[in-house]
């Protein structure tokens, strides 16, 4: 499996990830979404990988969660997980690696911006995941994981109670093909009664306002409200 024009060769992303691949085309069916394969059959896209690096993922993240956070309750550790192990999070991680510039995708698919959609670029991260279990074993998958997500795990820790709304729009936004929100507040009032006004914006487009004595309580109420209409319109309940 070669990558086509557009794409970069993957001993480059095999030098990011930091592991010398035995076999490189594993890193670059990783990087294969469907939309290629369909144009170029007999290949593989990285959907098997994304399984095993899915469930690779989550053994990680638990048991990094499990012993980092000794006093965080069976809850509050399943907070933790869900603020590192979702599409969006994943998806920041992936850029951070450049891993938009290895995809390998379709024509259309490639035209669309495809390269930085939250969805595909999760795939292809959890399949590196896969990846680097099958060429290297379970130790070197999870190093990736603690060097990777395991780094933002204690930031999500201390910011729990502000992960719940904002954190399932994000989920919703990407699922849907949005743009991830955007976050436009205001205040008024004197210094020490301050209120704060929240928009949450989608494309461009208003979904969501929120008031609060604080500006995080505010994105909370309009992130909760933006959710609540995005949900509806996904299931058309």
């Amino acid at each position: 499996m070669t990558p086509e024009r557009g794409a970069a060769p993957v001993d480059e992303l095999a030098r990011r990830v930091g592991h010398d691949f035995t076999d490189p085309t594993l890193l670059a069916r990783a990087m294969a979404h469907r939309s290629w394969c369909a144009e170029h059959p007999g290949t593989t896209s990285n959907e098997r990988l994304e399984f095993l690096g899915d469930a690779i993922l989550g053994w990680v993240v638990a048991d990094l969660a499990y012993r980092r956070f000794q006093d965080l309750t069976e809850g509050a550790l399943t907070g933790v997980r869900k603020g590192v192990v979702n599409a969006v999070a994943l998806a920041e991680s992936a850029r951070a690696l450049g891993m938009g510039q290895f995809l390998l995708l379709g024509k259309g698919e490639d035209a669309a911006g495809g390269r930085d959609k939250a969805s595909i670029l999760s795939d292809a991260f959890e399949a590196t995941i896969g990846a680097l279990y099958i060429d290297g074993g379970p130790l070197v998958a999870a190093a990736f994981v603690e060097r990777t997500v395991g780094a933002q795990m204690a930031d999500v820790a201390q910011h729990l109670d502000h992960l719940d709304h904002k954190s399932r729009l994000q989920e919703l936004a990407a699922r849907a093909g949005l743009t991830p929100p955007i976050y436009r507040s205001e205040a008024t009032g004197p210094d020490h009664a301050k209120e704060f006004v929240v928009h949450v914006d989608l494309d461009g487009e208003s979904w969501g306002e929120g008031t609060g004595s604080s500006k995080k309580s505010a994105e909370q109420v309009a992130a909760r409200q933006a959710a609540a209409e995005l949900e509806r319109r996904l299931t058309g309940a």
